[in-house]
């Protein structure tokens, strides 16, 4: 393929990523506001930011099949995000040298703990490598924000299934996070 013909299919690319980020704002603005009440983000991670970071991964990202593959993969973008930004305060945590000032809005994180965050993700990784589905329900349960119906649908498979997938990647993941503790 020529330099020009990858040219246009970037541009198309950029344009389909921006006619559905300007579509589902909305929703990806919902997700963000879940990611950032389950955990503790600081200023610089708020929703708008959130949404603004993920929508620059999404650009990169070859096309979507359809509003809910973009919603999938915005989702795992942010989770992406919040990862690599629990990353970089452990990194300063334990001896960055930056003075970090955080701000609250005094509502309670369900997942405060950065190095638990980060267990998480590597529990889920591994996760990922031993059955990706399994991997992918919990993208869209937890860090989506998803309930089951939704799950099912942005997946293509049963409700039923959802459920079962549920129970067994929560309980993976617990053994790997508490094994691994």
């Amino acid at each position: 393929m020529s330099v020009a013909g990858l040219g246009a299919l970037q541009d198309d690319n950029d344009a389909q990523v921006e006619t559905l980020a300007a579509q589902l704002y909305p929703e990806m603005r919902a997700i963000a506001g879940r990611l950032g009440r389950r955990f503790a983000t600081s200023e610089t991670l708020r929703h708008t930011a959130l949404v603004s970071e993920a929508f620059l991964r999404l650009r990169h990202s070859p096309g979507f099949a359809d509003e809910a593959h973009f919603l999938r993969t915005a989702a795992l973008a942010m989770r992406q995000i919040i990862v690599n930004h629990a990353r970089a305060r452990v990194a300063a945590k334990r001896g960055g040298g930056a003075a970090t000032v955080e701000f609250d809005d005094d509502l309670p994180a369900f997942w405060g703990d950065d190095e638990r965050l980060l267990a998480l993700d590597a529990a889920l990784q591994a996760l990922g490598a031993l059955d990706p589905r399994l991997a992918q329900v919990v993208d869209c349960r937890f860090f989506g924000g998803y309930d089951e119906a939704e799950t099912a649908r942005a997946l293509g498979v049963a409700d039923r299934t959802v459920r079962r997938d549920w129970t067994k990647a929560r309980a993976f993941l617990r053994a790997e996070i508490e094994g691994g503790a």
